[in-house]
């Protein structure tokens, strides 16, 4: 902890002097300047406090320039200061690499941000230092905040011909007691210093400022973007709507023609109903009369009571007959009904998706068959209907005709019955009973005949309707299939164009070629410029300007100048006999004439 403090302390009096020495001498600084010197010898110790210890074939050995390796990866601007050391042939050892590396980034003004970034990964530093290194504690933070006050200063420093590899480190603490004893009188210089921290602390939040902003304006168009591409689909989406719009409206009026057609169906029916009930009165009236007689002259026909008792018998297991058969028919009326949901159903899911027509059409054409079958069906319940009713009618002949023959033995047999007439009454008013039922019956039978009869004709309209949709299907289909000829048609037709395109590309590709070619080798007979060193500041290809660290280069082929980067390539050349430095630009010129001439 002591040590800790003391590096502290020492670090926080560095920076001061030499922020304040700088103001006095107009903030440049070069490399020989005492108090630079000291700041770096205090870094280069507070960097390795608390460093592992690594293990390797030659020995243990402790390097700062581990830790600070990581800013290439976490930070891709600092990949120019890398390079620069690389570049360094003096340099040999990992100490020369991290001094050359704090001068530089203290050129590039950088040293602040490079150091912060490192602290906020502080899971990778824990690989290099110990739980209780300097680095890793809150003083690597505060140190990080004082860094930022030398941005300030414009350090002028000069990595070549010195011996980074070499130099011992050794703080002077009577060069601060000198200093400290200096600054104390002078109380301006430090309110000068504070304005000045204070203003590239502005500057900083300025540069951190612009960041954010950049930032927003990427998303911005992001999200411009992304409004476009909605705005895109919520047209398609209208389009859709508006289709089906339209669909919805010939469905409307698909269903107000079958209601029309329904509701002349049901007139027709009541017409037709009113027409029977009329009839049935009528006959009704003549039945009532024919009873009145019957009534009369059934007093003295006990025998003939017999016999109709009888005949009643037959005629009510004939009735349970026909119930019978009547709810059958409601059953079968009933599964008609639920197959003609489903028909609908499918109809409308036929409507819907037009690529499964076939096969909706057949399922169609398969219920069509069943209703014809259950049509058939019904007739033939209809025609048993009819022949059973003629039955009763000549059975009530008969039973007429025996009436008759029994009026003629009705006068020969009046004295014989005149005993037996009040028993006679009695009898018959409970046949006057059974009769009101089996009329009542008779008229609940008709009616639902005449309901079957309203029905019938229901189904043979949905038979006609659905035909006809059918005949639709057909059209459709048709259609369809002339226009997948025609897609197929353009289709050969674009893979011809395409083909004849691609053809044309590679003629173009062929002749653009050849003209680069005669291009160059027009150039090359004219000769190039050869560029002097005053005339370039900066690299022709990436645009960096040149530096002590950044050499001049001039490419022996069209002579412009280049960095070491951009010209690290080497070919031979005609007028060289040996290969020579290339730019990559003519690098890949030459190779690309090379393979089409050997092509």
């Amino acid at each position: 902890m002591d040590e800790r403090t003391n590096l502290m302390n020492m670090m926080k009096i560095s920076i001061k002097v030499l922020i304040q020495s700088a103001l006095n001498l107009g903030r440049s600084v070069d490399s020989e300047y005492p108090p630079l010197q000291q700041f770096f010898c205090i870094m280069e110790h507070c960097l390795k406090h608390g460093l592992k210890v690594k293990k390797s074939f030659i020995g243990q050995h402790k390097s700062f320039f581990g830790p600070l390796e990581l800013v290439e990866k976490l930070c891709p601007e600092s990949s120019d200061i890398f390079e620069n050391i690389k570049n360094l042939p003096e340099i040999k050892t990992a100490v020369g690499r991290g001094r050359a590396w704090l001068h530089l980034s203290l050129m590039q003004k950088k040293l602040s941000d490079y150091l912060q970034i490192l602290i906020d990964h502080k899971d990778l530093l824990s690989d290099f230092y110990e739980p209780e290194a300097l680095m890793l504690g809150e003083e690597g933070a505060v140190i990080v905040g004082l860094l930022v006050g030398l941005n300030m200063i414009d350090a002028n420093l000069c990595l070549k011909g010195e011996d980074l590899d070499s130099q011992v480190g050794v703080i002077d603490f009577s060069f601060y007691l000198k200093d400290i004893q200096l600054n104390d009188n002078d109380s301006k210089a430090d309110e000068i210093a504070n304005v000045l921290d204070q203003k590239h602390y502005v500057e900083e939040l300025n540069r951190h400022l612009s960041c954010t902003v950049a930032d927003l304006q990427s998303k911005i168009e992001i999200l411009e973007k992304t409004n476009a591409k909605i705005t895109e689909e919520l047209v398609a989406a209208k389009d859709r709507i508006v289709s089906l719009q339209s669909e919805h409206n010939q469905l409307l009026e698909e269903s107000l023609l079958i209601k029309k057609k329904s509701e002349r169906s049901v007139e027709v029916s009541l017409q037709d109903t009113k027409v029977e009930l009329e009839t049935y009165r009528q006959s009704r009236q003549g039945l009532d009369e024919m009873y009145n007689e019957i009534w009369k002259q059934l007093k003295a026909e006990k025998q003939a009571r017999l016999e109709q008792e009888k005949e009643l018998e037959l005629q009510l297991a004939i009735k349970t007959e026909m119930e019978m058969a009547m709810k059958l028919l409601e059953k079968d009326i009933h599964e008609k009904q639920d197959t003609l949901i489903i028909l609908r159903k499918q109809l409308d899911d036929v409507k819907s998706i037009n690529l499964q027509t076939c096969q909706k059409v057949k399922e169609a054409e398969t219920a069509l068959k069943k209703k014809n079958d259950t049509v058939v069906s019904l007739k033939s319940k209809l025609d048993q209907m009819e022949s059973e009713t003629k039955l009763l009618e000549e059975r009530f002949k008969n039973s007429e005709k025996a009436r008759q023959t029994a009026e003629e033995n009705c006068v020969k047999m009046k004295n014989e019955f005149d005993a037996k007439h009040d028993s006679l009454q009695q009898q018959l008013q409970k046949l006057d009973s059974r009769c009101s039922s089996l009329g009542d019956e008779l008229q609940s039978e008709k009616e639902q005949h005449g309901s079957l009869q309203a029905e019938l004709q229901k189904e043979k309209d949905l038979n006609q309707s659905l035909r006809n949709e059918l005949l639709q299907f057909s059209q459709l289909k048709k259609d369809f299939d002339k226009l997948h000829l025609e897609k197929i048609q353009v289709q050969k037709q674009c893979d011809e164009q395409e083909q004849a395109l691609q053809e044309m590309g590679l003629h173009l590709s062929q002749s653009k070629l050849k003209m680069e070619d005669i291009k160059e080798v027009n150039k090359a007979l004219k000769g190039h410029t050869w560029l002097k060193d005053d005339e370039a500041s900066g690299c022709k290809q990436c645009k960096k300007e040149f530096s002590i660290s950044r050499r001049k280069h001039h490419c022996r082929n069209c002579g412009d100048i280049f960095c070491n980067t951009c010209s690290s390539n080497e070919l031979s050349l005609p007028s060289y006999p040996k290969p020579v430095r290339v730019c990559d630009i003519c690098h890949n010129l030459l190779l690309q004439r090379c393979s089409s001439n050997c092509s």
